[in-house]
């Protein structure tokens, strides 16, 4: 049994399509999910799917008694599902290749501090680039600078508004990262 442990601060979407696609492989287990917001409605998400979910403050998440507590569950992997603080380097050394984000745009561009969601999307369209995308990838001690394990793209169309390409960069994450995630535990 492969166990995750799923690292949110918002809605969830991405959980939510994490533990369907999961939902039916009996040697997946999503242990539990950790958030950092105590108003972000993947709280629900999850406990609506029966997944314990602890809500964590910044003092907390850089203690390492923390880590300690994740090794203590046996989790195997971590996936960053829209968390939006920066990982711990006793986090990083206690999972090394272990934690995962997925980010929504093609890395290394668009990445960094303040790099999330709408702010993302906004600075692509604002730039007319041909392409955006999400990139899966490695979580290490600094922002979205981590080894790449996988990037898809899509094309911008004539008239691309910020709110259509987060549309079209959500389906390649409810795609592609329970994908990457399965094909991780495998190794």
């Amino acid at each position: 049994m492969k166990r995750l442990s799923v690292f949110v601060s918002g809605g969830g979407t991405n959980l939510q399509r994490i533990a369907e696609y999961f939902a039916e492989n009996p040697e997946v287990e999503i242990a539990n999910v950790i958030c950092n917001n105590p108003n972000a409605y993947a709280i629900e998400r999850a406990k609506n799917l029966g997944i314990p979910c602890k809500i964590i403050s910044r003092a907390e998440f850089k203690s390492e008694d923390f880590s300690k507590e994740l090794l203590d569950q046996n989790i195997d992997l971590i996936v960053l599902a829209g968390f939006l603080w920066l990982v711990p380097q006793h986090l990083i050394e206690a999972f090394p290749n272990k934690i995962i984000n997925i980010h929504p745009a093609l890395l290394p561009k668009y990445g960094g501090k303040g790099f999330y969601g709408e702010h993302v999307h906004e600075a692509v369209v604002a730039a007319k680039e041909e392409y955006s995308g999400i990139t899966i990838h490695y979580v290490n001690e600094c922002y979205d600078s981590g080894a790449i394990i996988f990037q898809a793209k899509v094309a911008l169309e004539e008239g691309e508004t910020a709110d259509s390409l987060a549309a079209k960069i959500h389906k390649l994450e409810y795609q592609h990262y329970p994908e990457v995630i399965e094909e991780l535990l495998k190794k």
